[in-house]
């Protein structure tokens, strides 16, 4: 073999036996990361309605309907449930950082984690309010996958310390041509896979408020991964990006709607 040949072919070596070049570096994550809880957020006020569908072993599936109420730029969540008659008028508020749940049936109000089950479904309050990701997890790249049709950048998060969330680690699937989440799974400190949520659809709206588009998912699948059997499907019907009152934050507000 010539030394052009040995050469060419040491060098075929080492880029063979070379680690793939990473699609993202730690700004790259941290960018996107950021990107996807803008394009959540609005500048202004938030309202949906949606359902959840909820699925049980041993029991009849349940169907619940639910008001979502979000001052982004405060922090605040709303969470007024109106259907079945059953469950109208219970509720959740989002305050300085803590959680509290309604239940008119004994009028009063009850301090929750972040892994409180929203109603006894498979949904947290974080489904439902502004997305925190930059601010609430530190990112480390695991490459680039292919996830059905779609290219997608593979992320694990951990939580920064002092950060109060349901879980501690999550890995996410993200498009990378559209920067949406299309899957996501949680897990407990132990490491033990707690929930996968699949987003099958995205759906965006203009928000005068925020001068540009904002995203939201208008299908959410969550599969309990401790009880199996047990699932969650959300869907958001409609969403108003106009001003809300400025007194529906408040305990008061809730519960003048189970009078």
């Amino acid at each position: 073999m010539t030394p052009r040949n040995l050469l060419s072919a040491a060098l075929a070596a080492v880029l063979l036996s070379a680690p793939p070049a990473l699609a993202l570096d730690a700004a790259g994550m941290t960018k996107l990361l950021q990107e996807i809880d803008d394009r959540q957020r609005n500048g202004g006020d938030y309202k949906s309605l949606l359902y959840l569908e909820q699925k049980e072993k041993d029991k009849a599936d349940t169907v619940r309907e639910a008001l979502i109420y979000r001052r982004d730029a405060d922090d605040k969540l709303m969470i007024l449930f109106t259907k079945p008659k059953g469950e109208a008028g219970k509720g959740y508020l989002r305050l300085d950082k803590n959680l509290w749940s309604y239940d008119p049936n004994v009028g009063k109000w009850e301090r929750r984690t972040e892994r409180e089950r929203i109603a006894g479904t498979d949904s947290r309050r974080a489904d439902f309010d502004e997305s925190r990701l930059a601010e609430e997890y530190v990112p480390t790249y695991e490459g680039e996958e292919g996830l059905g049709k779609f290219k997608v950048h593979k992320l694990a998060l951990k939580a920064r310390p002092g950060i109060d969330v349901a879980y501690p680690v999550i890995k996410l699937w993200v498009d990378k041509d559209t920067d949406n989440i299309l899957k996501r799974q949680e897990f407990a400190l132990s490491g033990r896979l707690m929930r996968t949520l699949y987003y099958p659809k995205w759906q965006k709206l203009f928000s005068e408020s925020k001068g540009t588009d904002v995203w939201y998912p208008q299908e959410i699948r969550i599969y309990d991964e401790v009880e199996k059997a047990n699932s969650t499907i959300v869907l958001i019907k409609s969403v108003d990006l106009r001003s809300l009152e400025a007194n529906i934050f408040t305990k008061a507000w809730l519960e003048s709607k189970s009078r």
